[in-house]
């Protein structure tokens, strides 16, 4: 087994030399190397990035990955209204609180090191690679106490003197968590009430004299045993309406303490662990259901927004999901590549058989694909997110600098949001499908407990479901894709001519190749949505023509008028996400030759799948739509003649 995760990955150290815009990401980091007690260039910056994802790579292999086996074996359990868990477990997070991991991305006056988000996420990676169940509750330290400060300067409850914090509303609950004496945990699914938030009965009541109260029932709540909750729940009654998403108005969040702690070390609980789930994996990881009745709860931001202030969290949630799936399946190549090197088969290694190198020439290539579109996401995640705090925190700041920063913001923002839906998919996707071929890869051996791969499989199911399903993730991709078209046609067609001319005038031929699948994708929207705005005209038929601008420009029904596109929405994601990495990969390659190899096995992969997309995309889900009770629009007479 590897003696350190990080240096022995080429890919992932890539970035770390070549691969990320470390100046930009330095710079926003440390507020142009200005800060006190700060770095003073981004080479002395890198150096210390680079330090801590070595000390993490050496301390998940040497000390995490080794546990792995007896923490699943233990489990959780609950036992006398307290989770407990495996004593190696335990181990591993006494050990954590040494290293001061849980404070790597906090501000350097709150105790922290004042890493990146991104050191985060990349050492997200590593934890993942060892045991996803000890990253799911490492996650959600500083994780945690990083949305508490962000909460927080959002809503101007920090201050900040010289561009460094002299005070914050959650520094009590912050240094609990920094110090490893607490955790958070993000509270939201109820027993009926999952993907659709708007059905969420937990309520949060204010008394006379301004104190908020949180009473109802949380599930599946990812390390739920901890002492800070951060809960949605309901306190705007909402009128009755035909709009599915009315209900979301009515949310507001909170800050919830599980329990007060006397003089004495006395607790008062408010917040009853009901229950520990058995799963099939994960199973060093507390999910647990909870009880909220009357607990004490402090609001966060503006009442009515929980819903905003939601959509922050699972962002960065789905990001490090990506993150995390990106992990397992380093785990997943690893194992699988290293059973076949030393399983002899017909006078030779599985490794030398055509179908079993085809397995791994794919999984690496996967990975690498993975990785890339991860690290874009999360370092124009962390600028948008950096800049964005930098113009609240600045509120003197000089009027053309500001309007610079929020185009930057608005142009990074929509390049994280385009991809983060298709890493959280794909990643996670891919995560259950290379697990399932590293137990194949095993054979017989793989089906026992012994060798690692049936864990693994079983960890990776989970990945596409939680943190927002792969359908989520691939409905919001889809509406988000469409509606852009609809918002400005005349740049879609700009674009579909741009990528025609690309794919026959380029003098690289990799580039031709990669305008190519772009040509495909964007011709599989263009079917999209005029389907859809076909199907919109036909429902109008028989209405008084004065009705048509205003039913055809306002009144979509999104169950109704898009279903077309719903049903094809996740074959829409993977070609999005081919498109989205072959970019990625272009890009690199034009920058750094040495990855023009990369891309090109990525282009042999994704070509004949894109083409199979488009047609699937353009071709079925008509008869489908009948049996659900959706009318299609008739089919152009030269379609029909055909």
């Amino acid at each position: 087994m590897s003696q350190n995760f990080f240096t022995d990955n080429e890919d992932l150290k890539f970035y770390f030399e070549r691969g990320i815009d470390w100046a930009a990401v330095a710079s926003a980091t440390e507020r142009g190397f200005t800060l006190e007690g700060g770095f003073a260039n981004t080479a002395d910056s890198v150096e210390f990035y680079r330090g801590v994802a070595e000390m993490v790579g050496e301390f998940v292999a040497v000390e995490v990955a080794p546990r792995a086996k007896a923490i699943d074996h233990f489990g959780t359990r609950l036992e006398n209204g307290e989770a407990v868990s495996a004593p190696e477990f335990n181990e591993l997070f006494e050990t954590i609180r040494g290293l001061e991991l849980h404070g790597m991305c906090l501000p350097r006056e709150l105790g922290g090191m004042n890493a990146p988000m991104l050191s985060y996420l990349i050492n997200t990676e590593l934890f993942a690679r060892a045991d996803v169940s000890v990253l799911a509750h490492f996650g959600f330290h500083g994780g945690m106490a990083m949305a508490m400060l962000m909460f927080s300067l959002t809503e101007g409850t920090t201050t900040t003197e010289n561009g460094s914090i002299s005070s914050t509303r959650f520094s009590k609950e912050i240094e609990e968590i920094r110090l490893g004496n607490a955790w958070g945990c993000m509270d939201i699914t109820e027993p009926d009430a999952g993907s659709d938030m708007a059905r969420l009965k937990a309520v949060g009541v204010e008394d006379e004299n301004g104190n908020w109260f949180v009473t109802g029932e949380k599930i599946f709540i990812t390390s739920g045993h901890g002492k800070y909750h951060f809960v949605i729940a309901r306190t705007e009654k909402v009128q009755a309406s035909d709009d599915p998403l009315a209900g979301l108005k009515g949310l507001s969040m909170f800050l919830v303490p599980t329990y007060e702690e006397d003089a004495d070390g006395n607790r008062a609980r408010h917040v009853a662990l009901t229950r520990v789930e058995e799963k099939l994996g994960h199973h060093g990881s507390v999910t647990a259901s909870l009880a909220f009745d009357r607990a004490p709860a402090q609001l966060i931001g503006k009442r009515g927004e929980g819903f905003k202030y939601m959509l922050t969290l699972m962002n960065g949630a789905r990001l490090g999901v990506g993150f995390e799936s990106l992990g397992l399946c380093e785990a997943a190549y690893r194992l699988a590549k290293a059973y076949a090197a030393e399983r002899p088969s017909m006078g030779k290694t599985i490794d030398r058989h055509e179908l079993i190198a085809d397995y791994l020439d794919e999984m690496r290539t996967d990975i690498q694909g993975i990785r890339a579109i991860a690290m874009r996401a999360a370092v124009f995640e962390e600028l948008s997110r950096k800049f964005s705090l930098r113009i609240e925190s600045e509120p003197q700041m000089d009027a053309l600098e500001k309007a610079g920063l929020q185009r930057e913001i608005k142009r990074m923002s929509r390049i994280a949001r385009r991809i983060t839906p298709l890493l959280k998919y794909f990643a996670a996707e891919r995560a259950v499908e290379h697990a399932r071929r590293c137990l194949q890869i095993h054979g017989g051996n793989g089906y026992t407990t012994e060798y690692g791969a049936e864990k693994l499989l079983r960890d990776a199911l989970v990945m596409p479901i939680y943190e927002g399903t792969s359908q989520i993730q691939a409905l919001m991709s889809m509406k988000d894709t469409l509606g852009a078209i609809m918002k400005n046609p005349q740049a879609f067609v700009k674009r579909i001519a741009q990528a025609r001319w690309r794919s026959i005038s380029s003098s690289d031929a990799l580039e031709r190749r990669v305008a190519k699948i772009h040509l495909i994708s964007l011709t599989a929207q263009n079917h999209l949505i005029t389907k859809t705005a076909t199907d919109k005209v036909r429902s109008l038929s028989g209405r008084p023509l004065g009705e048509w601008p205003d039913a055809f420009l306002k009144n979509w029904n999104p169950k109704r008028d898009f279903a077309y596109a719903m049903l094809h929405a996740e074959r829409l994601a993977r070609l999005l996400t081919d498109e989205v990495i072959a970019e990625s990969l272009l890009e690199q390659a034009q920058a750094h030759p040495e990855r023009r190899e990369l891309l090109e096995r990525w282009l042999d992969r994704c070509e004949p799948r894109c083409r199979f997309l488009h047609d699937e995309i353009t071709t079925t889900g008509e008869r489908l739509l009948r049996t659900l009770g959706h009318e299609p629009s008739a089919k152009p007479e030269s379609q029909a003649a055909e």
